[in-house]
């Protein structure tokens, strides 16, 4: 089962058809345990051996399984610093960004946002030295990239592999329009909501 998906593929935003409770029985005992045997997965599920093999395989078929692989504790392997960089991209320049990002083995996420930023890097590092380094002396130089803000993250509270449906519970619809806000603690300058 070491199969993936083209990690280049991009997201369209849209949800897939929803998986049903067996499915998403599945998906959460190899998000517990991702070497489960079949049979002890069949057995957690409660389905046959059989049904829980040919499940897994159209998961994978599919793309909603896009791969297995372990997960390392970053500060056990020696980068001990976390740090959330937020860059700023010239416009006309996404395309060799996204391949010049890609290609930065200190990044371990990269999403494009909204907001003041155009895009959110994960980057790992063992000291803020390096964190320094990487930042002054190869992002910033880069042409594409107009600003960058540099956020050290102080403890990882929560850190899921990957939410199910059924995780999440389900909000009321919303009693008026609500648009994008951003809260803002009141005081002085503010009123609360931007």
């Amino acid at each position: 089962m070491s199969r993936g998906k083209d990690a280049d593929t991009p997201s369209t935003g849209r949800t897939a058809a929803p998986l049903d409770d067996v499915d998403q029985r599945i998906l959460a005992g190899l998000r517990s345990d991702g070497r489960i045997s079949m049979s002890a997965l069949a057995d957690q599920v409660g389905v046959s051996r059989a049904t829980a093999y040919t499940r897994v395989e159209n998961l994978l078929t599919s793309g909603v399984i896009s791969g297995f692989s372990a997960q390392v504790d970053p500060r056990k392997v020696g980068f001990g610093i976390c740090t959330l960089v937020f860059v700023t991209v010239s416009p006309q320049t996404w395309a060799s960004f996204r391949r010049r990002v890609t290609e930065m083995s200190q990044v371990e996420y990269c999403a494009v946002t909204t907001g003041q930023h155009d895009a959110m890097l994960l980057v790992r590092a063992r000291d803020v030295a390096e964190v320094h380094h990487f930042v002054t002396d190869v992002l910033s130089l880069l042409p594409e990239i107009r600003a960058v803000e540099s956020v050290l993250v102080m403890d990882e509270v929560v850190r899921r592999p990957f939410l199910l449906p059924h995780d999440v519970p389900t909000s009321p619809p919303p009693t008026q329009q609500v648009g994008m806000t951003r809260f803002i603690r009141a005081g002085e300058d503010h009123a609360g909501l931007d």
